[in-house]
């Protein structure tokens, strides 16, 4: 048997729009799992339910704010990637630009880690396609 997929969600403020994602993921036998707004403390493997991690001791709030919603997709790639992608956008769902696939790296890093760099990629991609425009 093959692992369980499942979809972590984080930052979504549009209650109709994250019932629409679990709705359709569920129907595609996917897990979900909604997390709280503190959870950026948390390492990624533990926000997974991977053994061998605990929750994060400290509670140091910085006041850390991530304003965009989040996808966090475990054993989910290739062509089932694309699968649920196109599921999504032909169930209406709006995109959702941060999405990231879990990786053995990135279970290690905590969730705010992960959005940060998600933030710095997608800020490179845009910049790259606007170079690639000017130069039109």
């Amino acid at each position: 048997m093959s692992k369980q997929e499942q979809v972590l969600l984080y930052g979504f403020l549009d209650m109709e729009k994250l019932e629409k994602i679990q709705k359709i993921l569920h129907r595609m036998n996917i897990k979900t799992k909604v997390l709280p707004e503190e959870a950026w403390r948390e390492k990624v493997g533990f926000l997974l339910g991977v053994k061998g991690f605990k929750a994060a001791s400290s509670a140091d709030d910085d006041g850390f704010v991530f304003p965009h919603e989040v996808m966090v997709m475990q054993n989910i790639r290739n062509k089932r990637l694309d699968q649920v992608l196109l599921a999504l956008k032909e169930g209406g769902v709006p995109q959702v630009k941060f999405k990231s696939v879990v990786t053995p790296f990135n279970t290690l890093w905590t969730l705010r880690r992960l959005c940060e760099t998600m933030q710095k990629e997608h800020a490179a991609m845009l910049e790259q396609e606007e170079r690639a425009q000017s130069k039109e």
